[in-house]
């Protein structure tokens, strides 16, 4: 599968009881494929899988093959803590003809490195569908390492890496040792040092607000190779990178949905909503970022 483009971890919209709003979902989609993203994830920390039963997941899954349709690849995250409950989901995401899956390492049980492989193969077989690896240590508390990538290498269907670590030196191998490998950078203000180093993809979390100006950021630096406007663009997207790594990610993602005119509805605990405060600071980084990166499009 190719996963060049952005990538859009998609929201999931709550109502005001804290139930997934399945109407509200779809039109995150329909805004996603209108704005021309590359593909959507289902399943991701964005989404927040940690905080939904295994037959909401699912319903997730059913709704989001129903509504794209065959207009936009469709990437299924597998995340679990239990190598059973991934399996379920690779099995579902099959049954449902997505695209591709999103595997990572299994939270909180700090496999070794054998035992992610293990854990990533199982999960293959259950699917059979193509693997983005989803390597994010500040979450799981273990990173892929060259140990891992040895165990995995004859594994065919392994063909892309959201890299998440933040780590520039995890980059530079996957870059120089791993060229079967497609990287998609997962570390949003590293962006651009992604796209030098070759990567074509990027799933970014602010493209389910300002998904137009993540395009132009990736369009800049991988279609016109032109990394001095990419660094501007860059530079216009960094206030917003900095207020979503300042803490209540999720909820800011979901305020961002809400500037744009869509229902998002807000986070299950124990995360609480942002304050009015923060909301209104969100709300002018955005439109900052809106009117800059419009002017340094506009010029070409």
């Amino acid at each position: 599968m190719n996963f060049d483009g952005i990538f859009t971890p998609a929201i999931t919209p709550l109502q005001s009881n804290g139930e997934i709003d399945h109407g509200a979902f779809a039109e995150v989609l329909e805004y996603l494929i209108e704005a021309k993203v590359h593909g959507i994830v289902i399943g991701g920390s964005t989404g927040e899988y940690y905080a939904h039963t295994s037959e909401e997941r699912i319903a997730l899954i059913t709704r989001a093959r129903e509504v794209i349709g065959n207009r936009l690849p469709l990437v299924i995250g597998t995340g679990a803590i239990r190598t059973e409950d991934s399996v379920l989901f690779a099995e579902v995401a099959k049954s449902q003809k997505a695209d591709a899956i999103l595997v990572g390492t299994p939270p909180y049980a700090l496999p070794t490195q054998q035992e992610i492989a293990e854990h990533v193969l199982t999960v293959d077989k259950a699917a059979g569908l193509p693997i983005m690896l989803y390597n994010y240590p500040g979450r799981m508390n273990v990173a892929m390492q060259p140990q891992f990538f040895d165990a995995v290498a004859a594994c065919k269907n392994i063909q892309a890496i959201k890299e998440s670590s933040g780590d520039m030196a995890s980059l530079h191998h996957l870059a120089v040792h791993r060229p079967n490998l497609q990287i998609s950078c997962g570390w949003d203000d590293q962006a651009l040092e992604f796209f030098a180093w070759g990567a074509r993809s990027w799933v970014c979390a602010g493209s389910n607000f300002v998904p137009r100006e993540h395009v132009a950021l990736y369009e800049a630096c991988v279609i016109e190779k032109d990394f001095d406007k990419g660094r501007r663009i860059m530079a216009a997207m960094l206030p917003l990178m900095d207020f979503l790594e300042g803490g209540k990610f999720v909820q800011s993602i979901k305020h961002g949905c809400e500037i744009s005119g869509l229902r998002a509805g807000g986070v299950r605990t124990p995360l609480k909503d942002m304050s009015s405060e923060e909301k209104t600071e969100l709300e002018r980084v955005v439109a900052a970022l809106k009117k800059n990166v419009s002017l340094i499009t506009q010029e070409a």
